[in-house]
């Protein structure tokens, strides 16, 4: 069996974060490995508090989860604090130092819950780009891309330009900029770099009418891993991640006074 490592933060709902991430592995059949970066105090409808893990902690159950277990796949999530992400940033350079290839990596760049609450300490964000160069996939959602860019995210247009910004100044190898959030569709934009041309497809999709649902972006992000564990290339992986969240959003049920939770089996 393929194994998935989830690097994230802790939801004890279980509609998001580290918890969600591992019911999607299973759900797509590969097995998942779990490092928490942070606990939250939260319910379906707000986060109340986040304390991130001691920093040497992370780096410690990295350090010695990688000498024995090299990932199919990694998918980082929540990162919560500056002194976390440099030590997550340290222990995945472990690969180099090992002589191993680093397998393919996807990072969510969570910077914010959806009720506002801040994920990631505002002083942490120089060193979450510092990621980009190393990973295989950045997935920000539009409110994200337009926070790491600058750029406004209301046309297309400017949807493609951050995505360029995203590789030529950030340095990432490919990013898919999420539309969820968008008031006029649900449309993904990806780009990526061949032969110093960046190349763009837009992954069209309908607005589900099934109300606030918890996870969408934890849940992508988790089952693009998964299915590069798979052995799918980056494209194929996007589209049938996509295709898997679309099911689990049609499923979506309310279990608390907040947003619903996907429905994953």
């Amino acid at each position: 069996m393929k194994f998935v490592l989830s690097i994230a933060g802790s939801d004890p709902t279980g509609g998001a974060g580290l918890q969600l991430d591992l019911q999607v592995l299973q759900a797509l059949g590969v097995r998942g490995g779990a490092v928490v970066t942070a606990i939250t105090q939260q319910d379906t409808a707000k986060v109340h508090q986040v304390l991130p893990i001691f920093p040497s902690v992370v780096l410690d159950q990295l350090r010695v989860l990688l000498r024995d277990i090299t990932p199919d796949a990694i998918k980082i999530g929540m990162l919560a604090s500056d002194d976390v992400a440099r030590d997550v940033l340290l222990a995945l350079s472990q690969f180099e130092a090992l002589k191993k290839p680093r397998p393919p990596t996807v990072l969510d760049p969570v910077l914010a819950a959806s009720d506002g609450t801040p994920l990631l300490e505002r002083r942490a964000w120089g060193t979450l780009i510092e990621f980009f160069p190393h990973v295989m996939l950045v997935t920000p959602n539009l409110v994200e891309a337009e926070r790491l860019s600058g750029l406004d995210m209301s046309s297309a247009a400017n949807i493609e330009r951050a995505a360029a910004y995203f590789l030529d100044e950030l340095r990432a190898q490919a990013v898919l900029i999420k539309g969820g959030h968008a008031a006029d569709g649900a449309r993904d934009l990806l780009a990526q770099k061949t032969d110093d041309a960046i190349q763009f497809r837009w992954f069209e999709a309908e607005r589900l009418d099934c109300g606030p649902v918890r996870g969408t972006g934890c849940a992508l992000s988790s089952a693009i891993a998964a299915r590069l564990a798979q052995g799918d290339r980056l494209e194929a992986a996007i589209e049938r991640a996509k295709a898997f969240v679309t099911q689990a959003m049609q499923r979506a049920a309310s279990v608390g006074s907040g947003a619903k939770l996907l429905g994953l089996h």
